[in-house]
């Protein structure tokens, strides 16, 4: 039998608490340990084969091959396919590659990005493998994805045609020692990694650079279009470089159509921008960007290409320095031709300080994992005025910039990225949503509200920054200057009830405070825990002595259930049964008078919070209310345990009746007291037959 969902969840959650994620300890993608296989098959003297992601047409993809060629594909270590294999030659380089027959340019763009930045890249690709020494057929390589950091695990098997890769090869040149292709196989191998965390090679088809530059670095995105940002783009595009950051760009049209324009470009197609420069032609200063196809061929033709006769106007020393005319897939052109020939520009930094004019101050960020829930935190666009203020809200307060600060007023200060996070694993069956967030300027005469702020609010106060175009993206993101202040800002989707898990960045160059709102400000509902008061209706549980499961029943049901409630049933045996053995001291099956009064307070306690969250009076809360329902019983609970309530209490549609909801907040009350009662600090240890006791009998 299987590891219960709710375990695996916990244990993920513990494994995250302890670094499982971050750089210096990343996830094992698939639970693959690459140090204990790698060790395994090396004493053995065996060579590795993956079974997770295995030498066959499932890890190639259904349809991306003709049947023809599919037929031919045979999967080939290196070490069989020339006599002497070589991870790197001379150093990595984006001039060490060329694409294959699938359409990854984006991939292949951000990797050219990618041979610029070595400290980067030893976080990609670990060092220590070689074909040479403890050689066992296996590899493995490091990619961000969303919000963690994984570790991927890879045979070296590699899909060939006539002893040739049919994917990513290495341009390196055949010699007479190595006549049968190439020798140099760290872009093949990391590819084919890539490929793996995509699904399959298929799944790699089309794409965004960013995608893949945010991979790489787990770093800061920022997408910008040349177009319609050209003033200072040269600048910000100069401080990204001195920055280590890794650039992209793309051309506009579809990406699957490659098609070759005249000016030399392709048409949808990806680019790295490798190089920033000015040179001073006829006594002007002309700024440059230079590019990479990675193709790497086909390149731009007009002013400043390689041919151009404008490299004739400058010096001598300039045209040594930057000139290189080569048909390898890299050229310069003018800023200008940049910003009408390119449609946007991604830049990725592991800090966003290159947003600076200057470089006096420095940025800090906060990252939130959330969760827009179906019927409880997923309320849509502004325009869905019932229903937006559903949405996670998470409060902003910005502190007033430092002095060293005050003097680039005109520069954003705060970049927001809203990330969305996949449900599938195979990158082509992903369901992406239209996502974009709001952000809300709290007036000083709201600024001591608590909880969660309504639909009123957002009624009556335009959002003061925006995302004014919603895209179903894997990101996206917003750079804007706001004054000192607080405000709120509301990750949502296009459409309400749309489910999904999200990653919200806040990122600012003046201190700045985040947090999570709540549902509701509870002073203002009145409503108290009743332990230690005086018992409610103690004359009533005085006339019960040792009550069990079917006198509570029939108590519970006389007292408690009436008028719109009775529809649902009433309280069932088995809710009672679980009730007594949560309230139940004396382990006796029954309740005495004083456990009896104790429950009696808690069912009415948690009736009225029932009907004050329950607006429509019909007897059942929707999953909005019940999330309102809960904060009102005092306890503060994760949208991930949210969920599992409303699976565990409600029915399919999630809405819960009065009777199950007063069994949740009892056993959500009683366990939490449970675990303070017996955890040592913030941990509990239970040896099992303890553990059992508890979750037999609670």
């Amino acid at each position: 039998m299987s590891t219960p969902g709710v375990c695996l969840n916990i244990m993920k959650e513990r494994q995250e608490g302890d670094g499982v994620g971050t750089l210096k300890n990343p996830e094992m993608f698939l639970n693959q340990d690459y140090n204990l296989l790698h060790q395994y098959y090396l004493v053995r003297g065996w060579r590795y084969i993956d079974d997770m992601f295995p030498p066959d047409s499932n890890s190639i993809g259904k349809n991306l091959l003709e049947p023809e060629k599919m037929a031919k594909v045979e999967w080939i270590r290196p070490t069989k396919l020339v006599p002497n294999p070589l991870l790197i030659v001379d150093g990595m380089s984006r001039f060490d590659f060329a694409q294959g027959e699938v359409g990854n340019c984006w991939f292949l763009a951000a990797l050219g990005a990618l041979t610029f930045q070595k400290d980067i890249m030893k976080n990609v690709f670990p060092s220590g493998q070689l074909f040479q020494k403890d050689y066992a057929g296996i590899f493995h390589f490091r990619f961000w994805r969303f919000g963690k950091w994984v570790d991927v695990v890879i045979d070296d098997k590699l899909p060939t045609i006539n002893g040739r890769l049919i994917f990513a090869h290495s341009k390196t040149p055949s010699t007479p020692q190595s006549p049968r292709g190439p020798i140099e196989f760290w872009p093949a191998l990391l590819e084919k990694a890539y490929a793996k965390v995509c699904g399959s090679y298929e799944d790699m088809k089309s794409g965004n650079v960013s995608e893949a530059l945010l991979d790489f670095t787990g770093g800061v995105h920022m997408s910008v279009n040349p177009g319609t940002n050209p003033q200072g783009l040269w600048d910000l595009i100069y401080r990204a470089a001195k920055a280590h950051s890794l650039m992209g760009c793309g051309t506009p049209g579809k990406s699957d159509f490659n098609k070759k324009l005249d000016n030399g470009l392709v048409e949808g197609h990806a680019y790295a921008v490798t190089g920033v420069t000015k040179v001073t032609s006829q006594n002007k200063q002309v700024e440059l960007v230079r590019l990479f196809n990675p193709w790497g061929g086909t390149e731009w033709n007009g002013d400043w290409s390689d041919r151009s006769p404008l490299w004739n106007t400058v010096s001598a020393e300039e045209q040594n320095t930057y000139l290189k005319a080569a048909e390898d897939g890299e050229f310069w052109m003018s800023m200008e031709d940049f910003c009408r020939t390119y449609s946007a520009l991604d830049i990725c930094s592991l800090c966003p300080d290159f947003l600076n004019s200057t470089s006096k101050c420095h940025w800090t960020s906060r990252f939130h994992d959330g969760q827009w829930l179906a019927g409880s935190s997923a309320g849509g666009r502004p325009e869905c005025a019932d229903t937006f203020w559903t949405n996670p809200q998470y409060r902003v307060k910005i502190n007033q910039m430092s002095k060293a600060c005050e003097q680039q007023n005109k520069d954003p200060n705060i970049l927001v990225t809203l990330m969305q996070k996949p449900d599938k694993r195979n990158r082509r069956l992903i369901r992406k949503l239209y996502i974009g967030f709001s952000i809300f300027k709290i007036p000083s005469e709201m600024k001591n509200t608590r909880g969660k702020f309504p639909a009123s609010f957002f009624k009556k106060k335009p959002p003061v920054a925006y995302t004014k175009v919603m895209y179903d993206s894997r990101e996206v993101m917003g750079c804007f200057t706001l004054e000192p202040g607080e405000y709120i800002t509301v990750p949502h989707t296009f459409d309400p009830n749309q489910s999904a898990f999200f990653i919200l960045g806040i990122l600012s160059k003046m201190e700045t405070h985040t947090e999570e709102t709540y549902s509701m400000d509870m002073s203002k509902m009145n409503i108290v825990d009743f332990d230690g008061a005086v018992p409610f209706s103690r004359q009533m549980s005085d006339q019960y002595k040792d009550l069990n499961a079917e006198q509570l029943q029939k108590l519970l049901n006389e007292k408690f259930v009436e008028g719109d409630a009775k529809h649902t049933g009433g309280f069932s045996l088995e809710v009672c049964h679980s009730v007594i053995a949560l309230m139940d001291h004396s382990l006796t099956g029954t309740l005495d008078a004083e456990e009896l009064s104790q429950l009696l307070n808690k069912v009415r306690l948690y009736k009225e919070t029932f009907f004050h969250m329950d607006k429509n009076r019909d007897g059942i809360l929707s999953q909005t209310e019940l999330r309102n329902a809960v904060d009102g019983t005092g306890v503060r609970v994760s949208e991930s345990l949210l969920k599992l309530m409303s699976l565990r209490y409600g029915d399919s549609s999630g809405r819960i009746s009065m009777e199950s909801f007063i069994c949740l907040a009892i056993r959500l009350d009683r366990m939490g007291k449970i675990f303070r009662k017996l955890a040592n600090g913030h941990k509990m240890e239970l040896k099992e037959d303890e553990w059992l006791c508890l979750t037999m009998y609670s």
